[in-house]
């Protein structure tokens, strides 16, 4: 019998993305899957297909945003297991300073206990500005 994947084993791979864990992260992962990105050339964002391809491009988030993270996460399963939705919010510095802040969900599809599809969907939101660089304080003589 194949093991079916739960919302546990979500929430485990939220909590190692949040870690910057990548063997943690693909744990549910099948060989043959597939990401749709957030954003990209196409109205699905760019599709990166294979473990070794995705694990290099989540890897990539983490070196162009250090302290990024996918907070406040939260999963379910359908009852047949072939679909899971994980909702969040990502929070990230971005390399020019300012912030993401936007809530988003992946939408999976699930084969034999292993995520085969992952679909990123999350909110459209200007950049929040980096702060202002503090003038120097002019010292009395």
């Amino acid at each position: 019998m194949t093991r079916k994947l739960t919302a546990e084993d979500l929430k485990a791979t939220f909590d190692a993305f949040n870690r910057h864990d990548i063997d943690g992260v693909m744990t549910h992962f099948a060989e043959d899957c597939v990401f749709f990105t957030v954003a990209g050339d196409h109205e699905y964002g760019n599709r990166i297909e294979g473990r070794d391809a995705i694990a290099k491009a989540f890897e990539g988030v983490w070196t162009a945003m250090p302290d990024v993270e996918w907070a406040d996460h939260s999963h379910f399963l359908s009852e047949d297991g072939s679909r899971g939705v994980s909702q969040w919010t990502f929070r990230a510095t971005n390399p020019d300073g300012s912030r993401t802040e936007v809530e988003g969900v992946d939408l999976f599809r699930i084969r034999d206990g292993r995520i085969v599809e992952k679909q990123a969907i999350r909110k459209q939101r200007p950049a929040i500005p980096a702060p202002a660089a503090s003038a120097p304080v002019a010292s009395a003589k």
